[in-house]
């Protein structure tokens, strides 16, 4: 794949977006193995932007491992600055199938019931199934299918 090329305002924004992150791969002794590139090909799917440390002190060899990585998984360079190295690309858009004929599924919710005043109210959990809803008063009722407002929009 080739790596992805970014202008330099582009780069600068993913640079400072990039400031805060901790690095989520980590390179150790053995260098770039195929199960680094691996481990580095799934956080870039999952979180875009991410920072490698390497913990080599040969600044060629990091480099070479930078623009290997860039070049393998069709990433954007975003930093290499000391032993880090700023990594870019795009998430790809997750595909789902929507079932129409699914019914949202049951629950967990708190309810805060108060009994006399000047106690302290009770938390109670309670499940509340697709096909039911919780009133303002904390009471769950089963949801109404609702019917036309009114008669003539009833009846066109």
């Amino acid at each position: 794949m080739p790596q992805i090329e970014l202008t330099p305002a582009q780069r600068r924004e993913h640079r400072a977006n990039a400031h805060h992150l901790n690095p989520v791969v980590l390179i150790g002794a053995d260098g770039l193995t195929p199960g680094v590139q691996k481990e580095v090909d799934a956080a870039l799917s999952a979180h875009g932007l991410i920072k490698i440390r390497v913990f080599s002190d040969d600044r060629a060899q990091r480099e070479t491992m930078y623009q290997l990585l860039c070049e393998e998984l069709g990433a954007a360079p975003i930093q290499h600055i000391g032993k880090l190295l700023v990594l870019w690309r795009p998430i790809p858009e997750k595909t789902r199938t929507l079932d129409e004929d699914r019914k949202p599924g049951p629950r967990e919710v708190r309810l805060l019931k108060f009994s006399r005043p000047g106690t302290k109210p009770t938390v109670k959990q309670v499940r509340i199934l697709g096909n039911q809803r919780l009133t303002a008063a904390g009471t769950i009722k089963r949801a109404k299918k609702r019917g036309p407002k009114s008669l003539k929009k009833g009846l066109a």
